[in-house]
């Protein structure tokens, strides 16, 4: 029984990050009573992104400010299904957010769309290299959802983040000097391209030199003053390099508090509550129907807030921890195959590679933007040909000079001494002659990598904790090591005196300790099929037609880009779909 039962409102939203904030504007627009429920505490540029205190390495990153806090929540992790799963005490191989904002607040602004292949993989691959390419307990799926149909979506998500970047092709007509693989877009980027560092220009020009098609990235981080089309402005980045882990002082870096909230703020149909821990979505009797939720106030006061329609906009994972303890949708069985919740979970694989240069090199790594830099997308997705090479999947590559930091960023040779006067030898010689660039690939899905609820860890409320199974697979272990390789071409063309490869955990099991990316998807997938996706094409669940879910866990694959660009985009594609078709007309949007 709940300690406080509330007036029904119309919306609840379940976690206030990025989708959260997205669905919150676009439901007040359509004159939605809407609440937004936030598990963690109240954060906003000023106090949490205040200069000078706010260019503080040790307090956020290594101290994790803006991080969950896994004393009173985290998940259990093992690498196969007859495995004992063991907590994730520290933050380490990612870094999920907590507070208003989420990871929206401190991601670092790289901002991508997607290769259209990707939201239909199963079918492409399927229909060029045949259906036997795909790797047997390989379970890839289409989105159900194609690009032409995103590509509005994606086109309006940067204009409200102020993205600046370079268009190849808009309407057909090659404009400038953007990404070549890149479908034709319907407009240009907000804002011009940010300038170029001087490390990406070295990459860009070996990458030339090599054969490859160099372009500067788009980024989230404005490169002129900007004001979106809620109303919301930014400043021009400032390259200090303290974008990812932190707030941006400057309002330079894309965030729900810089590019949504100002906007809220002025309509009176919308409520955010924060420290607000939702333990679970409430259903009728029937199963079928969500009555609202139930959560735990900061006062640790059980309550029960009613709502008409319910929208689990958590990070990653979490939507399927949600749905699990919640009773939406079946659980997925791997033994069987039977079940939805939980299923196709993806991470992202990673490498990176140095090169050490003579002293007086000057590469000023100090100077850095979070989502600036250059990229290369010869070998992301399906740009080159898979026949010969026996893998699904790629990677794009970029030199993404985003600030390198006097604690964590401090790269030196192989060979260096760990400690002692060998070590600060090190750094100070190599400290501005190192550029570094990273390979950055898909993780494909799989019958046995999944989200379940632990048997035997709970958290803070008595909850048990969701429990991975995962590890890395030959597929994508074959495919980083290739594009790895390739990419090997444009550090020599830089013609450093070495270069250092580190290929994060591959060969060996996912390894916990040491970060490598925080983009997770999957777990609630969305799809064509009930019996193997939790959601349909417009996001809403196949089981209860009045809770929909939004964020990467809708990700029925892993992709090669940073995700935050596609699950936007996805959320105002689900909300187009809610505001035309479900307000008019409450049911189920697709036919199980």
């Amino acid at each position: 029984m709940a300690d406080i039962t509330l007036k029904k409102v119309e919306v609840v939203i379940v976690g206030f990050g990025w989708t959260g904030a997205i669905m919150a504007k676009e439901l007040t627009e359509a004159g939605m009573e809407v609440l937004a429920l936030e598990r963690g505490e109240y954060r906003d540029t000023y106090p949490d992104g205040a200069y000078p205190k706010t260019l503080d390495e040790l307090t956020y990153i290594q101290r994790s400010k803006l991080f969950q806090d896994m004393s009173k929540s985290s998940f259990t992790f093992r690498h196969a299904v007859s495995g004992v799963a063991v907590p994730y005490r520290q933050i380490g191989a990612f870094k999920p957010g907590t507070g208003v904002g989420g990871a929206g607040l401190h991601w670092s602004g790289q901002h991508w769309r997607v290769l259209p292949e990707e939201l239909q993989l199963k079918t492409h691959y399927e229909k060029r290299y045949g259906k036997k390419f795909i790797p047997e307990g390989m379970t890839i799926q289409d989105f159900g959802v194609s690009y032409e149909e995103l590509e509005p979506h994606f086109d309006f998500v940067e204009k409200v983040f102020g993205t600046s970047g370079v268009a190849y092709k808009v309407k057909g007509e090659v404009v400038g000097a953007g990404n070549f693989f890149e479908p034709s877009r319907s407009d240009h980027y907000a804002l011009p391209p940010q300038k170029v560092p001087y490390t990406a220009h070295l990459f860009q020009k070996a990458a030339a030199e090599v054969g490859l098609h160099p372009f500067v990235a788009p980024s989230s981080n404005a490169s002129g003053p900007y004001t979106n089309p809620y109303g919301c402005q930014m400043g021009p980045c400032n390259f200090c390099g303290y974008c990812s882990g932190f707030a941006c002082y400057n309002y330079s870096k894309a965030s729900p508090q810089v590019n949504i909230m100002p906007a809220l703020r002025q309509v009176s149909n919308f409520e955010l509550r924060p420290n607000c821990n939702v333990l679970r979505i409430n259903l009728d009797g029937s199963g079928k129907k969500a009555t609202g939720v139930t959560y735990v106030n900061a006062d640790g006061k059980t309550v029960e807030q009613p709502a008409d329609l319910v929208i689990a906009s958590t990070f990653a994972y979490n939507n399927a921890h949600l749905f699990l303890v919640s009773g939406v949708g079946k659980p997925y069985d791997p033994v069987s195959g039977e079940g939805v919740v939980g299923r196709n979970i993806a991470y992202q694989t990673m490498s990176t590679v140095q090169m050490f240069f003579d002293p007086d090199k000057n590469t000023n790594p100090f100077i850095g933007s979070g989502g600036n830099g250059v990229a290369v997308d010869d070998y992301n997705g399906d740009n080159f040909d898979h026949g010969p090479l026996g893998f699904v999947g790629g990677s794009p590559a970029w030199c993404n000079p985003a600030g390198v930091k006097p604690i964590a960023g401090i790269p030196v040779p192989n060979g260096t001494p760990a400690w002692g006067a060998g070590w600060k030898k090190a750094v100070k010689d190599n400290y501005a002659n190192t550029v570094s660039f990273d390979v950055h690939g898909a993780n494909m899905v799989y019958r046995d990598c999944y989200v379940d609820l632990d048997p035997t860890y709970t958290d803070q409320f008595g909850q048990k904790l969701l429990r991975f199974t995962f590890d890395w697979k030959d597929n994508d272990i074959k495919m980083s090591r290739y594009v790895t390789d390739k990419m090997l071409a444009v550090a020599k063309a830089m013609d450093p005196k070495s270069i250092h490869v580190s290929v994060k955990n591959f060969g060996d099991h996912l390894d916990l300790r040491n970060y490598q990316t925080t983009h997770w998807a999957g777990g609630t997938a969305m799809g064509t099929d009930p019996r193997t996706s939790v959601l349909n094409r417009y996001l809403q669940s196949w089981d209860v037609h009045n809770v929909f879910a939004v964020g990467s866990s809708v990700f029925p694959v892993g992709i090669g880009y940073n995700p935050t660009g596609l699950a936007a985009a996805l959320t105002y594609w689900s909300a187009k779909a809610i505001r035309e078709q479900y307000l008019k007309d409450p049911r189920p949007l697709v036919a199980a």
